[in-house]
């Protein structure tokens, strides 16, 4: 590359900045060096020899599926945008020219990484930096829970009875080929008429920062109210529940009582029972704030559209949606920090 080239470069990223380039406030905030230790323990163990090329920095990779769950790129689109954009060049800390990983070996690290069941690690380990830098879960907490989809499977009624009682058709389990492309963790559930194949999505969202700080993931049919013990936060600063109306049921009140929560959760009509103009009042107070776990789903959609899974299976659901939740904290973080300072 030659000097009038590297001013061009110089001045082209200079424009970026002028833009508020979102990577390069991100890449800022975030101490990435943080998740090293992880993620160096998880190649050291992968890793079976010193012979051959010597493998991308843990880093860098693990940069990229924060790339990829950003901007929901599959592994093929990533690579090419990572070789086509200045802002991802920057954002990884490679120049022009530099080897770039392609994508098997974008896929191989995050089966690498699926494998070992790094995700929540790594997510944790960014909620207690989020605690030392200031941003601790406070003024109460709210769970809600999303549809993931998953590619439809054209199974026969027969086959899904099957999977539904755990057992393998025949069939399957003598073709490896079709087993492989077959998954049979994802289900089908049903919201406002419409039918969705896949997983959930389930958070907990602290009011103050509307920063995720527990998750879960479950195929689609299992109950949004079946997860909130798992889901409660006992950090957050205020003792207080948000969540809607699904939530409203005697055994999650018994759950809030014992771990001495006060309930917020939207009331529901019930047959021959009308809500009064003061629970009504009620549900429009508690609905301002619950509204609040809306907005990161939201945020999610604006910044990469719905989040389509390409993989099959629980464990790699878990893990692309554990990833996808990181990624959410880390931007909704740099904003905060930067808004703070």
């Amino acid at each position: 590359m030659q000097l009038n080239d590297l001013f061009a470069l110089d001045f082209h990223l200079e424009n970026l900045d002028k833009g508020n380039d979102p990577l390069a406030r991100l890449d800022a905030a975030v101490d990435w060096e943080l998740f090293r230790a992880d993620l160096r323990a998880l190649r050291e163990r992968d890793r079976k020899s010193n012979a051959g090329r010597p493998p991308f920095d843990a880093v860098l990779m693990f940069k990229i599926l924060i790339l990829q769950s950003l901007y929901n790129l599959a592994d093929d689109a990533v690579e090419y945008q990572i070789r086509d954009r200045f802002s991802f060049l920057r954002f990884l800390g490679l120049n022009i020219g530099q080897t770039v990983p392609d994508a098997k070996t974008i896929w191989l690290f995050r089966e690498q990484l699926t494998t070992a069941g790094l995700s929540q690690a790594l997510f944790n380990r960014f909620d207690a930096l989020l605690a030392e830098r200031g941003f601790a879960a406070r003024k109460g907490q709210i769970v809600d829970a999303t549809i993931v989809e998953a590619p439809r499977q054209r199974n026969t009624r027969d086959e899904n009875a099957m999977i539904k009682e755990g057992r393998t058709p025949e069939e399957w389990a003598e073709n490896p080929n079709k087993m492989r492309q077959k998954d049979v963790d994802a289900r089908w559930t049903q919201k406002n008429d419409i039918n969705y194949y896949g997983y959930k999505n389930h958070v907990c969202v602290d009011v103050k920062h509307k920063l995720i700080r527990a998750w879960a993931v479950t195929d689609a049919a299992v109950h949004d109210s079946q997860i909130v013990e798992e889901l409660i936060d006992e950090d957050n600063s205020s003792g207080d529940f948000y969540a809607d109306s699904a939530y409203r049921s005697k055994e999650i009140m018994g759950i809030l009582e014992k771990w001495g929560l006060r309930e917020h959760v939207q009331r529901k009509k019930t047959r021959g029972h009308d809500l009064n103009s003061n629970e009504k009042q009620g549900n429009r107070t508690r609905a301002r704030i619950r509204a609040r776990v809306e907005h990161v789903f939201g945020a999610m959609t604006m910044r990469a559209g719905i989040l389509l899974l390409r993989s099959i299976g629980m464990i790699r659901a878990r893990a692309k949606i554990g990833l996808r939740n990181l990624a959410y904290n880390m931007e909704r973080y740099a904003m905060l920090a930067a808004t703070k300072g």
